[in-house]
């Protein structure tokens, strides 16, 4: 927890970007937890064509994060951006009331992601540059707690709304997801509202020795930044969608009310280790906390794999929070420490461009190895889970080997404005 006395020391912009991103997961969760089986259950699709639509999203927004970002650091603006990409996301949800095809929730899907690419850069630098470097893991924890405070309300939520509509069903219908895309456009809209009246840009000493080139180069961010994306790489490479867990669930015999139900204990222990992590990270390290994290992470798709009834599925969705809660704040907060401070926004883009430009072939690899390798190899769903726990254990290794303890950020050269 955070103390009275330390959150009047945090810089109003965390509080205000929280309560954003806790808005806004209110509405996504209400969507995406049930976007996979309105896809099999309702529109009939094969789970190979799920992968590769939350992949082609997850690409989409790692493309435009890049460029957002360093549109952010050349501008010296984070702010609009970010309201910007909110606006896009909150303005292509209306259409799932309307979609009837897989092709048709792809293309929303790739809207929305358009906005969390626009935003997500801007957003994350402005945390940054509102906070001090000994606080920045409990920022991001911070942070990260809301977001995910808002994806157990939109769960709890959702799981109301399904209870009410269709009481246990094995299968989602058609007319339940419908009402919960409209109960979703509110807590959206709310959202971007709070972003746009409440935050504000912070005035950095003096941007221009760091200012982003003309173009985008990633060069000057570091080697120590390029072995954390080798590595980031390596793991996303077997991190398929979450969306193979959902049917994992599914296919493991529990209903849509008790995946929701497991969903919103994942969700609360997720912002529960959240904000403890993040400050963990201030003190021992970033890396130590990433590499506890990936661990965690192999041990619980390896029990995905082989998990065998529906309370398997459960216990390993709680560990599987765990991975979540302690690698998110440590993961941005060492972006920021390995990178100079006006190429931070940069760095985001270029960090979540590298690791979401793996998504798609993650994801269409999952697919292939759940309906394909896994069944010729006598794995069938197991297969997905076990390869993701090999690469994390992979880049958990090249993680302890490449990136350093106490990261130094680079000398930053004066630019006279060419690339």
């Amino acid at each position: 927890m955070v103390s009275a006395r330390a959150s009047r020391r945090l810089h109003k912009n965390v509080w205000v970007t929280s309560a954003t991103s806790f808005l806004t997961d209110v509405s996504s969760e209400m969507i995406l937890n049930v976007l996979p089986l309105f896809l099999a259950n309702v529109l009939g699709v094969r789970v190979w064509a799920v992968g590769a639509v939350e992949g082609l999203a997850d690409t989409t927004a790692a493309l435009v994060k890049l460029y957002s970002g360093w549109l952010s650091d050349r501008m010296g603006a984070r702010k609009w951006l970010a309201v910007t990409g909110y606006l896009i996301s909150t303005g292509v949800k209306p259409l799932y009331l309307v979609v009837g095809s897989w092709g048709g929730v792809a293309g929303i899907r790739w809207g929305d992601r358009i906005g969390k690419g626009v935003r997500t850069a801007p957003r994350d630098a402005l945390l940054a540059d509102s906070s001090a470097a000994p606080r920045r893991g409990l920022v991001f924890g911070i942070h990260r707690a809301a977001d995910t405070g808002g994806a157990v309300l939109g769960l709890l939520v959702t799981l109301w709304l399904v209870g009410r509509m269709q009481g246990d069903a094995s299968l989602l219908a058609n007319e339940t997801f419908r009402t919960l895309v409209l109960w979703s456009l509110l807590p959206a809209a709310l959202g971007v509202s709070v972003l746009a009246l409440g935050a504000e840009d912070v005035k950095r000493p003096d941007p221009s020795p760091e200012a982003a080139p003309p173009r985008i180069r990633l060069r000057g961010l570091g080697r120590g930044f390029g072995w954390f994306v080798v590595c980031s790489v390596l793991f996303e490479l077997g991190n398929s969608a979450d969306a193979f867990l959902v049917l994992r669930a599914q296919e493991r015999g529990l209903s849509v009310t008790q995946i929701l139900g497991i969903l919103v204990v994942f969700n609360l222990v997720y912002a529960l280790v959240a904000v403890p992590a993040g400050s963990l990270s201030d003190r021992v390290g970033r890396k130590r906390v990433l590499l506890g994290a990936w661990t965690i992470y192999g041990l619980s798709y390896l029990g995905f794999a082989f998990a065998q009834s529906g309370a398997h599925i459960t216990l390993l969705y709680l560990v599987y929070a765990v991975y979540h809660g302690m690698a998110a704040g440590a993961a941005k907060a060492l972006v920021v420490d390995l990178v100079p401070q006006g190429l931070r926004a940069l760095a985001f883009g270029g960090y979540a461009a590298a690791v979401g430009l793996v998504s798609l072939p993650a994801s269409v690899l999952g697919g292939v190895l759940w309906e394909g390798v896994g069944s010729w190899a006598g794995l069938g769903p197991a297969a997905p889970f076990a390869f993701g726990a090999a690469t994390a254990t992979l880049a958990a290794g090249l993680l302890m080997t490449m990136v350093p303890d106490h990261p130094t950020v680079p000398p930053v050269r004066e630019s006279s404005g060419a690339a």
